[in-house]
């Protein structure tokens, strides 16, 4: 429908051309996901005005000066994006010469595909011969050093598309990796989060990582290669982030076999967190950077090796990290959550069956996030001597873990009821005012609640007396 709407407005003798990842694709026989991209002579914005006009969609001018235009159409349930630019050359093959790799630079030109249903690519960086060949080339020489995001953007599509990144291109990559912390940090988080949706992230992470790109991003990496770890560890602790976030692959890939959870915990990992990431995008991060504090924390006590605290400085360090990249609230506070707690699991497994009460602690701190944590627990756990983490669901690690799955239900339904007690209850009981006080009377008196110790409102008040006089909790006002 968009490209027979602009053929009919360009006319017979009209030029516009489909350039970009919709062309690659359809070469590749993949499904076209990629937003339509086309270039035209001159004359993008008022072509792409026009578009909008006559199928009822949004127009967005992206750049006046230069001629880029943006067109928004609602297909279905789905909006679709058309994005017109004029040519950055004086000619169709100049332009196209122009960009990142050989394989994004082939037109179509839009008029007879749209007429005859098949056009003569026009392809002057012999991105053709690249695709049959499987392999990812620069369309110039200078292609990164004019854009050093290009050389994220190069990993990316090499994993996505199984393409092989050229010597040239991985020699560039490396050159331009010191002048990624000059790109905006929007622009690289959207390439992180992009390459953190392909079900083998973790091949593109360890390219990343080869080509010295991933340091850049991430400086905090470095510590982490030259820091070995303690048996039962088989890998350093950079080694065994890199498997642990394999692991969550692995676990995305076959929840599955997590009976009966696997529906449960697929639709979980879907939710969207913001900026392209989703809770399994998350996950990945998270897998990547949970012991980020290692370094830092290594100590040698009585002749073992011991990393007291690492969960609690990562958690810092993985929110300033965060907060770097421009993640979305809902995910920094995800991330320093997962990275805080997820040793968490490891010590109630420690002291045999767990307690309701540590059952219902453990869901009160983790919150959206416990069912993550349990995800990350048995990837974590795989990693230290590289096994599957569905071994690990099927062995003991895995009964502790389907252990706190039970109880998630149970939490959740639990939450429903409304509280025994307000504020204001806690307040006039104990003749407080507004403060922290009352904030933990009342967690309290809501876990009593919870595990079924209080039934009532007076039960309630008596219950936090009783702690009060124990544990002299608040303190009264002057």
């Amino acid at each position: 429908m968009l490209l027979l709407a602009l053929a009919e407005l360009l006319g017979p003798s009209g030029e516009a051309f489909v350039v970009g990842g919709a062309v690659r694709d359809l070469l590749l026989s993949r499904e076209v996901v990629e937003d339509l991209d086309l270039t035209v002579p001159s004359g993008a914005l008022a072509t792409g005005r026009s578009l909008a006009s006559r199928l009822g969609g949004a127009f967005v001018a992206l750049d006046e000066r230069r001629g880029a235009a943006r067109v928004v159409v609602r297909v279905g349930t789905e909006d679709r994006r058309v994005d017109l630019t004029d040519f950055r050359a004086p000619t169709l093959e100049a332009d196209l010469q122009a960009r990142d790799f050989s394989v994004n630079a082939i037109a179509v030109p839009l008029v007879p595909l749209v007429r005859a249903g098949k056009a003569q690519p026009v392809d002057p960086t012999g991105g053709l011969d690249d695709l049959a060949r499987r392999r990812l080339r620069l369309a110039g020489p200078r292609a990164l050093e004019e854009d050093p995001l290009r050389a994220l953007r190069g990993v990316r599509l090499a994993i996505e598309l199984g393409l092989a990144l050229d010597a040239p291109a991985r020699s560039a990559a490396r050159r331009v990796a010191p002048q990624i912390a000059s790109i905006s940090a929007e622009r690289i988080r959207d390439e992180v989060a992009r390459l953190l949706a392909l079900p083998r992230a973790s091949h593109g992470l360890g390219e990343l990582d080869r080509l010295g790109l991933l340091e850049a991003i991430l400086p905090e990496i470095a510590p982490m290669k030259a820091t070995p770890q303690p048996k039962p560890h088989r890998f350093s602790v950079w080694e065994h982030s890199l498997k642990t976030v394999e692991a969550v692959e692995r676990l995305l890939g076959h929840l599955g076999s997590l009976a009966p959870y696997g529906d449960e915990l697929a639709a979980h990992v879907a939710e969207p967190l913001g900026d392209g990431l989703t809770r399994g995008h998350l996950l990945k991060l998270a897998a990547l950077l949970h012991d980020v504090a290692k370094p830092q924390t290594r100590r040698v006590f009585e002749g073992r090796v011991r990393f007291i605290g690492h969960d609690l400085e990562g958690a810092q360090v993985v929110r300033a990290i965060g907060r770097r990249l421009r993640l979305s609230g809902r995910a920094i506070d995800a991330l320093e959550r997962l990275v805080r707690h997820h040793l968490r699991p490891m010590h109630l497994g420690q002291v045999g069956e767990i307690s309701r009460r540590a059952r219902y602690r453990f869901f009160r701190d983790l919150g959206a996030e416990a069912r993550d944590l349990l995800l990350l627990t048995l990837a974590d756990s795989a990693a230290v001597r590289g096994n599957s983490p569905l071994a690990v669901w099927r062995g003991p690690g895995g009964r502790l873990v389907a252990d706190l799955m039970r109880g998630w239900a149970e939490d959740r339904s639990r939450v429903m009821v409304p509280p025994l007690l307000t504020g204001d209850d806690v307040m006039a009981a104990f003749g407080l005012r507004p403060g922290p006080a009352v904030g933990r009377l009342l967690r309290l008196a809501r876990e009593a609640q919870d595990l079924g110790i209080v039934g009532t409102r007076e039960q309630a008040l008596a219950y936090l007396r009783r702690a009060h006089e124990r544990l002299d909790t608040p303190e009264a006002p002057n």
